[in-house]
């Protein structure tokens, strides 16, 4: 059973680790997208190149590999699919192809809740849209969002999941920490408006 926990952190790890945004960006003749905005790889910086396209795109394979990776882990390895949930974001968040310095997880922690149970990611989802779309601060949902997937684990009876997204979440809001220094000075930029 050690083996099967082995095998799954590393699947999970390794479909987090792809850069979507990067190569998705760099296919689009968008340059490095490391090299704008907050430097990260996620859909919220590729969103500042402008192509809302090469955006969605990107939040939807982020989600995609997220999901990917707990439903791999549930049809090989059954009872390992919080290590996989946690290793996939962990993989989107410090990717060894680049250097360790990826994305935030919030697009990927959305898949890897869908995968773990459908209404822990129905719950993540309509969090983190339903604060977007009201506040309009995109770091602010996704932090909200992963806490609350972890708290709809433990309510609804998912308690076997309530542990790796309550690591994830805290993983999430470490990568947030300049995100809450600015969200407290009034300085964090909005979704639709000039930075």
């Amino acid at each position: 059973m050690e083996t099967a926990y082995v095998f799954a952190a590393i699947a999970g790890y390794l479909l987090g680790s792809i850069p979507f945004g990067l190569l998705l960006a760099r296919a689009a003749g968008l340059g490095d997208v490391r090299k704008i905005g907050s430097g990260n790889i996620g859909a919220t910086n590729v969103l500042r190149t402008g192509n809302k396209g090469v955006a969605a795109a990107t939040l939807l394979l982020d989600l995609a590999k997220g999901l990917g990776a707990v439903l791999l882990a549930k049809a090989l390895w059954p009872g390992t699919e919080g290590v996989a949930a946690v290793a996939a974001v962990l993989g989107h968040c410090f990717p060894v192809w680049l250097g360790f310095k990826g994305g935030k997880g919030v697009a990927t922690n959305a898949g890897v809740c869908f995968g773990l149970a459908w209404p822990i990611g129905l719950a993540y989802a309509l969090v983190w849209i339903g604060m977007l779309a009201v506040l309009r601060v995109s770091s602010l949902a996704g932090m909200t969002a992963v806490v609350a997937a972890a708290i709809v684990a433990a309510v609804l009876g998912y308690g076997e999941y309530a542990v790796p997204l309550a690591v994830i979440a805290v993983i999430v809001i470490w990568l947030h920490r300049e995100n809450i220094g600015r969200i407290r000075r009034g300085e964090e930029p909005r979704v639709g408006r000039a930075r």
